[in-house]
């Protein structure tokens, strides 16, 4: 489970946002200013950091430069009121990976969290006797090399990657087809049909990929 560092003064952001990443199984350390940031995101183990541009005190472009003398490899986002291009400038220049434009979107916001994430995370993933090689693109049941198509293979891996959790529709069009899409999800149940089939699983009494009703599919993470 991952830990992110949240440091927004705004209490109407930092409240509901904390939730909405709890929600999605992070485990959420909330401060209020630039000081409390630094105090701990600098000797924390915090797998990311999102941090508003505009904290008291200390300002989220000097806790990010504090924070990246120590670990320069945590990814940090940035929350900015700011929208003009210096501003996007100079919190990269600070050694930001990312940042976004209040007012945003949950779903955007959730979306390059799991961004960010994934490039620090192992590139490998199984679940039960079924192994994902993100970096090589190749994916195996047991010893068996799968023949996958360019969105067979990156559904697989989400489902693998979360194997034993629930990811809900809504997500898995998000990350494998286009976070910006809209409508219906048939093309989604398509591509498990053709997913259950190459790994022999039967959607009858599946071992491999569980459809959870009204919400998503879940991948299994015991040997079947």
């Amino acid at each position: 489970m991952a830990l992110i560092l949240l440091a927004e003064d705004d209490e109407g952001i930092r409240v509901p946002l904390s939730r909405a990443l709890e929600r999605e199984g992070y485990e959420v350390d909330a401060v209020a200013t630039g000081t409390d940031a630094i105090v701990t995101g600098v000797d924390g183990e915090h797998d990311l950091l999102i941090l508003d541009i505009g904290l008291p005190g200390v300002d989220g472009l000097e806790v990010c430069q504090r924070v990246r003398e120590g670990r320069p490899a945590v990814p940090i986002v940035f929350l900015t009121a700011q929208d003009g291009e210096m501003d996007a400038v100079g919190g990269l220049d600070a050694g930001a990976d990312d940042y976004i434009t209040k007012p945003f979107g949950l779903a955007e916001l959730l979306a390059r969290v799991r961004s960010q994430l994934r490039r620090t995370t192992a590139e490998q993933f199984q679940g039960a006797d079924v192994k994902v090689d993100v970096a090589s693109r190749r994916a195996w049941r047991g010893e068996r090399e799968l023949e996958l198509s360019p969105k067979e293979f990156d559904l697989l891996a989400l489902l693998v990657r979360e194997a034993g959790r629930v990811v809900t529709r809504e997500r898995i069009m998000a990350e494998v087809w286009d976070e910006n899409w809209f409508g219906s999800t048939k093309t989604l149940d398509v591509h498990i049909g053709w997913l259950r089939r190459k790994l022999g699983d039967d959607p009858g009494e599946p071992r491999y990929i569980h459809t959870v009703r009204g919400v998503g599919f879940r991948f299994s993470g015991a040997q079947p």
